[in-house]
């Protein structure tokens, strides 16, 4: 591979930096936008000369359109963006599964409610909302129990947040890379803009009495899923959600409630929220104890990783797509991570030898997607691009030697690290352990 060449590609758009890069000077800055913005103007040339005059009217401007609906749809061409099913899981139990957001066909930041991903251990329950309730009790002064009507009379706020499964990216544990999208390999993520109320505000309702240091989380699906949260997660940014962008939660992201912990792995994210005890210790239900453990080398495992690590991928060009020619392209992809803010993104075209720092697409929001983007060019030759994110608390990516030293072969929980997808000199793309 000459990766001499796709270096000098990517240099051209950027200031390069090694494994310590910090954020470039003012002047560096500018000069790196200059030349960003002088690749980012080819990247219009890509039309064909028009000639108004021979434009035919298409069959759709010679008849009426179709009437209004009660709920929109996506168009019948966007009919092959929809969520991959993962298979394996028929034999645990009826309804046991997941779908994954397909990342490599959005745009944005903000995953469509019918493309947020799902994970389900026992089915989703039908459960009437007049009949549901969440009950607070245990280490509390004054049990109580609330349903719909009862919470939508408290003060709610809104906060856009990714959620992700703790087996999120465990297609790239495998002793080869998987040949699939980015959705069949990090699609176990996804952001929404959640409506609610904060958990605090009902425990301080109820009374913390002494001794309490965590809680049980219940849902009231039929594996009645349980987690044990820190007590100081709850009373910091944890939700009652009651609302996903802009209407009720859906069925399979918990109706009529979930429970939102901004950061934290997916399934302490307990959705069908129906009981909170709060207790003086964690109560190791199967739930934390039979999964999402960090088998290490030495035997022992870590039980209890609750912030998900800094994370990013390209989007575009992935798996999936091809380049049909050389010249300029836009790389773009999403960052996020548990602990905060993203702060940076680095990209390469040599497989890590270089770096360039990738724009940042405002707002940018805690705990939640932010989309980067960064105009190449590409020679036709061979490359293997990666990103690597940096969040607010000076997190950095890690390389997949760093992340798989720590645990055993085959650990597929909370992999963070760098995703790269080699670029052949056909265009083909395929994902590849760099």
């Amino acid at each position: 591979m000459n990766t001499e060449k796709a270096s000098q590609a990517l240099i051209a758009t950027g200031e390069t930096s090694g494994e310590t890069s910090i954020a470039p000077t003012d002047t560096k800055r500018r000069r790196f936008l200059t030349r960003s913005a002088s690749v980012a103007g080819t990247l219009a040339t890509g039309g064909v000369t028009a000639n108004a005059a021979a434009q035919e009217v298409p069959a759709w401007m010679k008849s009426p359109g179709a009437p209004m609906r009660g709920y929109g749809t996506p168009s019948k061409f966007e009919e092959p963006v929809k969520r991959p099913f993962a298979s394996g899981y028929a034999t645990v139990s009826p309804g046991t599964g997941s779908s994954r957001t397909p990342h490599q066909s959005l745009e944005g930041t903000i995953t469509p409610s019918g493309l947020h991903f799902e994970r389900h251990h026992n089915g989703v329950p039908d459960i009437d909302p007049a009949k549901h309730e969440l009950l607070i009790h245990g280490l509390v002064t004054r049990p109580l129990v609330f349903n719909l009507a009862t919470l939508s009379r408290y003060p709610m706020i809104s906060r856009t947040h990714f959620v992700e499964c703790a087996g999120n990216s465990g297609a790239n544990s495998g002793p080869k890379p998987a040949q699939t999208t980015v959705g069949g390999i990090h699609g176990l993520a996804s952001v929404s803009e959640w409506t609610g109320v904060p958990l605090s505000l009902l425990l301080n309702e109820a009374g913390i009495a002494s001794g309490a240091q965590w809680v049980l989380a219940e849902g009231a699906d039929s594996a009645a899923m349980t987690r044990s949260v820190p007590l100081t997660k709850i009373m910091d940014d944890a939700m009652v959600a009651l609302y996903q962008n802009g209407e009720r939660v859906r069925p399979e992201q918990g109706y009529p409630m979930r429970l939102l912990l901004p950061g934290w792995e997916g399934n302490m994210n307990v959705k069908w929220l129906r009981r909170i005890k709060v207790t003086d210790a964690p109560t190791h239900t199967k739930d934390e104890t039979s999964k999402y453990s960090d088998l290490q080398p030495d035997g022992k495992a870590r039980q209890f990783t609750f912030e998900l690590g800094v994370k990013s991928i390209i989007t575009f060009p992935s798996f999936g797509h091809k380049l049909d020619r050389r010249g300029p392209y836009e790389l773009t992809g999403i960052a996020w991570s548990g602990a905060g803010r993203i702060s940076r993104v680095e990209v390469s075209a040599d497989g890590g030898a270089s770096w360039s720092n990738a724009n940042l697409q405002g707002p940018i929001y805690s705990k939640s997607f932010t989309r980067f983007r960064l105009p190449w060019e590409w020679t036709g030759t061979a490359a293997v691009l990666q990103s690597r994110a940096i969040d607010e608390k000076g997190n950095v990516q890690p390389t997949r030697q760093a992340f798989t030293s720590q645990y055993v072969a085959g650990m597929s929980y909370h992999n963070h690290y760098i995703q790269s997808w080699a670029i052949a000199a056909d265009g083909s793309i395929s994902n590849v352990y760099a």
